[in-house]
């Protein structure tokens, strides 16, 4: 890690964590505060109750948050996208948005058209008619435009082409999202992931500037960054134009965070928050990917998430009045909702603390009751979240991080060993802190003569995304190259994936 201090901040739908971590990754200070409806606000005050007196010994903060996936998972506050397809006549049969949940449609959808042109598997281009492209924007109200393409991963000549005409034509104001940069291989998948990377830059735009104006409140000038799907950081630049990779922020945190704070490289983690509980994979030092296309509020896409089951258990979840654990939370309401805090709603806080499995709030208000089945109910849901994750029936090593990790046993069902480490309840701000930043490349190439050169230039273009999301160009290193052959072709082709990461410029 380079010297100076670093700060990370992360915001969950309960709790806003923030830590303060030294060149070592050692936790210097840190501070849990209710998240708040002002993204600006909760995050000054979570700023502001970890900062050092020198603010000049801050060299970088780096913000986790949820308001991206919460945005798509509730349907608001997302832009209307106006979706332009390059690949007329041969997909007119299957539309943009086909297969979208009707009231997210209703949400984004600012109109969608299918225009000549595309890229063929074997690369013959067909070409594009400008005059079809300007008539496609004119008079249209869209304040974003998704712009996508067949085998554009092989070729993305047509996207950059159709957005240069489409910012001349539509102007500046527009902000336009191509699919090549976006998603991986599979039009229909990456044209979803480019509609939702379109809707959200106006939601990721409040999210900086109110984390702008924090870091200016405490007279903070070190560099921000976000951090971003893979437990990685990038320039807030970089996520106004890829706001869908903060997404799956949150759990990458949480996992880079168990990493550091116990050493491990190679586990499994789970994570118990106010709401959900998510358990997900470190290896090598990050988080594991999703091997298939990830399924956001019932929109199928593909580009790169962490691979993570979320389960209802947190600090928050509701007991029925049978005694058994629901599935709603009380959220970030539980330290007025619950019991021992002078509620009137059982939560399963309320039950651990009855059970002896932690101390908080006023004990007394649970004395002479139990919920012993809501307490076992969390531990069986864990326990079958990370069967769900293995990929053996042996036992494995799990991290057990997150301010509610308390309400669960140590004795989990289908570990062998359960690390809980020092400053387990901030783990995913300890992760934003520790952050590298990386970039990642996918493209379709002929390998039967010039499979080295075809690596070569997939890693290249993961150096240059690194680079453009902030990081030190001398100094990345190459994390994985993936290849995989495609069948059915009339020539050796692969689909090759690079991840390349290193510390921030």
């Amino acid at each position: 890690m380079n010297g100076g201090l670093r700060v990370g901040i992360d915001v969950g739908g309960t709790n806003t964590d923030a830590a303060l971590v030294d060149a070592d990754g050692s936790v210097v200070s840190w501070s849990k505060t209710p998240t708040t409806d002002d993204p600006g606000e909760g995050i000054e005050r979570a700023l502001g109750a970890v900062l050092p007196q020198d603010r000049s010994t801050i060299t970088l903060v780096a913000l986790g948050t949820t308001h991206a996936l919460n945005a798509v998972l509730e349907r608001r506050d997302l832009g209307r996208v106006m979706t332009v397809r390059v690949a007329a006549p041969a997909s007119r049969s299957v539309p943009p948005m086909t297969g979208w949940p009707d009231e997210l449609r209703a949400a984004v959808d600012g109109g969608a058209t299918i225009v000549r042109g595309g890229v063929e598997v074997d690369g013959r281009v067909h070409p594009i008619d400008p005059d079809e492209i300007r008539r496609t924007v004119d008079g249209r109200d869209a304040r974003a435009i998704a712009i996508s393409g067949p085998f554009s991963l092989q070729d993305p000549s047509q996207e950059l082409e159709v957005a240069e005409l489409v910012r001349e034509h539509a102007g500046g104001a527009v902000s336009i999202s191509t699919s090549h940069r976006v998603g991986g291989l599979g039009l229909l998948e990456r044209e979803n992931a480019t509609i939702l990377n379109a809707a959200l830059h106006d939601v990721v735009a409040r999210v900086v500037d109110g984390f702008a104006a924090a870091l200016a409140a405490h007279g903070v000038v070190a560099t921000p960054f976000l951090t971003q799907n893979d437990g990685t950081l990038m320039r807030l630049e970089h996520a106004l134009e890829m706001p869908v990779l903060t997404i799956g922020s949150g759990p990458a945190n949480s996992i880079r965070g168990a990493a550091a704070l116990t050493g491990m490289t190679d586990a499994h983690v789970i994570d118990v928050g106010g709401t959900t509980t998510d358990v997900g994979v470190i290896r090598a030092g990050f988080p594991r990917v999703a091997a298939v296309g990830v399924d956001l509020g019932g929109v199928r896409t593909n580009f790169r998430m962490p691979d993570v089951y979320s389960v209802p258990v947190g600090g928050g979840t509701r007991v029925r009045s049978d005694g058994s654990l629901g599935a709603d939370s009380v959220g970030r309401s539980l330290a007025t909702h619950a019991l021992v805090f002078g509620g009137d709603v059982v939560t399963l806080s309320d039950a651990a603390v009855a059970a002896g499995r932690l101390e908080m709030g006023d004990p007394a208000r649970v004395n002479g009751r139990a919920w012993p089945q809501a307490v076992a109910d969390a531990d069986r849901r864990v326990a079958d979240a990370l069967d769900r994750m293995k990929t053996s029936r042996d036992p494995v090593p799990v991290l057990l991080v997150g301010g509610g990790s308390a309400l669960i046993s140590d004795a989990l069902a289908g570990t062998s060993t359960v690390h809980r480490p020092v400053r387990y309840d901030v783990a995913n701000a300890v992760g934003a802190a520790i952050a590298l930043v990386s970039g990642e490349a996918e493209i379709v190439a002929e390998v039967a003569d010039h499979r080295d050169d075809a690596i070569g230039r997939c890693i290249d273009e993961a150096r240059d995304r690194a680079v453009a999301a902030g990081a030190d160009a001398g100094a990345l290193d190459v994390v994985s190259v993936d290849e995989t052959p495609l069948a059915y072709m009339d020539r050796p082709m692969s689909q090759l994936r690079a991840k390349v990461a290193g510390p921030p410029a």
